[in-house]
């Protein structure tokens, strides 16, 4: 992995886990790619997987951009992009629903 990308998937840690929300989400890395999800019981024997939710994509040193999972297990891009804290700020702001626990 990456150093610039493990240092900012410590850093991205420490934003989510500073609101409740987004509390205990894991940060996977993933080339240039962070993603979010939650360990969730799924699958007929209702054991923990990962469930992947949102993805920040590092488009330059400090900007990213914003991707959700669809139903499907593709990634949609968002037309949100900016630093991390903006990230962080546009998921509590208005995708809570994708990252809350089921």
């Amino acid at each position: 992995m990456k150093m610039p990308m493990q240092l900012a998937q410590s850093k991205l840690r420490g934003l989510l886990d500073a609101h409740e929300p987004t509390a205990g989400l894991y940060v996977r890395v993933h080339g240039d790619h962070l993603i979010l999800g939650r360990r969730e019981p799924l699958g007929p024997d209702g054991e923990m997987e990962n469930d992947d939710r949102v993805r920040l994509t590092r488009l330059s040193a400090s900007t990213y951009g914003l991707s959700v999972k669809r139903h499907t297990g593709r990634w949609e891009r968002t037309p949100f992009s900016g630093s991390m804290d903006e990230m962080v700020e546009t998921i509590l702001g208005c995708m809570q629903h994708l990252v809350a626990p089921y």
